[in-house]
């Protein structure tokens, strides 16, 4: 679990987190937070939902600002009830990106038993390039909900990164992700093949994958201090879903799962210094994915 840390420079006991706002463009309050976060230095980057309505704003904000580390939240589902987003660019019927309203499936699941791979690769191609010809300096990708890297698109996720030399969101612990993803059946063997080859071209990967708790707000306090410090060496990508109180619970309105006190609590515990200190005192290290993309295309 050390051959990024090695990469980087740093010892093979360094504990180092990727502290990344997931959801930015997604609506006007995940904007807010992320802008007000990551320019007073409590989040170390983020990624946009280009098919999403208030993405012209984030990237408004990031052309303006070189300073954001902001890459592209690859985006194939749409969850929630009242408020739904579908593709940029596909829009047949055959493609199987489309539910029966004609908006992105609501999981994974039925993404996979609906899903061309051919369709899905054109439909992220363009949401990447939607967003660098918006300006933006795309510094990684990664995918909503998991989406981008189920079994049937791994490998077309992977072409687009190395043929725009980006590092993906790609965790050498697999079962960091699949334990709180819902992706459904997935062989191991290709994802180990795919981080193989990865370290075998000198290039980074994310060691473990960890992301918003979910916890009530009197236990969260704790919750966030122990996710940003982990206690196992290595480089660990930190999900988070912080947003401002003024649209989330109506976007959440009657989904079965939704809970938007979890994504008010983020912007809450991180704009106040309490993760900062945690992290501080536990001597972890942060980084964010325009250092990784530069040693990418080092």
């Amino acid at each position: 679990m050390t051959a990024t840390l090695r990469l980087l420079g740093l010892p093979d006991d360094a504990r180092v987190v990727i502290l990344h706002a997931d959801d930015v463009g997604m609506c006007r309050g995940a904007n807010r937070a992320f802008l007000e976060l990551a320019r007073a230095g409590r989040l170390d980057c983020g990624s946009a939902m280009v098919p999403c309505p208030w993405f012209p704003e984030i990237a408004h904000e990031a052309a303006a600002d070189p300073s954001l580390d902001l890459g592209v939240h690859l985006t194939l589902t749409s969850e929630w009830y009242g408020y739904r987003w579908g593709p940029v660019a596909v829009r047949s019927k055959t493609s199987g990106l489309l539910d029966a309203n004609g908006y992105f499936h609501r999981d994974c699941l039925l993404l996979r038993a609906a899903l061309d791979p051919i369709a899905a690769e054109e439909e992220m191609r363009a949401q990447l390039d939607r967003a660098l010809a918006a300006g933006i300096d795309v510094t990684h990708l990664d995918t909503h909900m998991g989406a981008a890297l189920v079994p049937e698109l791994l490998q077309a996720t992977i072409r687009i990164a190395r043929e725009h030399r980006l590092p993906l969101l790609l965790p050498r612990d697999l079962q960091s992700y699949l334990g709180v993803l819902r992706l459904g059946q997935v062989d191991p063997g290709p994802h180990a093949e795919a981080v193989a080859e990865l370290d075998a071209a000198g290039l980074p990967v994310i060691d473990r994958f960890a992301m918003t708790p979910g916890v009530p707000s009197e236990e969260s306090e704790a919750a966030y201090a122990a996710l940003v410090t982990p206690r196992s060496p290595g480089l660990t990508y930190v999900a988070l879903h912080p947003n401002g109180a003024e649209d989330i619970a109506d976007i959440q309105r009657d989904h079965p799962r939704a809970k938007p006190h979890w994504r008010t609590d983020e912007l809450r515990l991180f704009g106040n210094g309490h993760c900062d200190a945690a992290i501080a005192a536990a001597g972890v290290r942060r980084l964010g994915m325009r250092a990784l993309r530069d040693l990418h295309r080092a």
